[in-house]
């Protein structure tokens, strides 16, 4: 299924003079990676102490972009540049998870954003990033599929910012958009399991 993560080629292209010279200047992958939690978790207190300010909203399309420029950075200090560490590899996949779910999580401060929903696109997008882990286990690669992955996440939360910031009213659109980022999620599971099983 289409998923955002496959524009990640192209994307990188863009970043690499950037990592280039991160790696000249002695940077390493695993520093960019603990920048990512930090900033994401600012961005979560933020949120938190300061909903609904209207920069909050125009705030999390802003970080939400930093973290995908700085999870492609990282692993291509890792690939590229001779970076790759044991703690990088739990850094890379834990830091993604709790980034994910600070930021997340601290949309229940925004107005009109249904609670329990929002709690499952959480708790699913942990076990949907676990489903891509565990497939290593079962002799396949690290499972990116979609249609729910972590860039499309990424896409679908900042477009819910973006549209609260430029004052659109608040309505049964949230619970809608939520309930059907579950579904989704739940496709995106069974088909990193499906897609693990076929290739191991």
């Amino acid at each position: 299924m289409p998923s955002v993560y496959q524009l990640k080629p192209a994307f990188q292209n863009l970043l690499r003079p950037i990592t280039k010279g991160l790696a000249r200047i002695g940077v390493s992958a695993n520093q960019v990676t603990v920048a990512a939690v930090l900033i994401s978790g600012t961005a979560a207190g933020l949120i938190v102490f300061h909903s609904p300010a209207i920069w909050t909203f125009f705030l999390v399309p802003g970080v939400l972009f930093l973290r995908m420029a700085l999870n492609a950075i990282d692993g291509m200090l890792a690939r590229e540049h001779n970076m790759k560490t044991g703690l990088g590899t739990f850094l890379n996949e834990l830091g993604d998870v709790f980034s994910d779910s600070m930021l997340y999580l601290a949309f229940a401060w925004f107005p009109g954003i249904p609670i329990w929903p929002l709690f499952g696109v959480v708790l699913l997008s942990v076990i949907s990033e676990m489903t891509g882990v565990v497939a290593i286990q079962a002799g396949a690669d690290r499972r990116y599929d979609g249609p729910m992955g972590k860039s499309d996440r990424a896409v679908l939360f900042g477009g819910i910012a973006l549209a609260l910031g430029f004052g659109i009213p608040t309505g049964p659109w949230q619970l809608w958009v939520l309930i059907g980022s579950n579904l989704l999620l739940l496709v995106t599971i069974v088909n990193r399991v499906h897609r693990a099983l076929k290739q191991a």
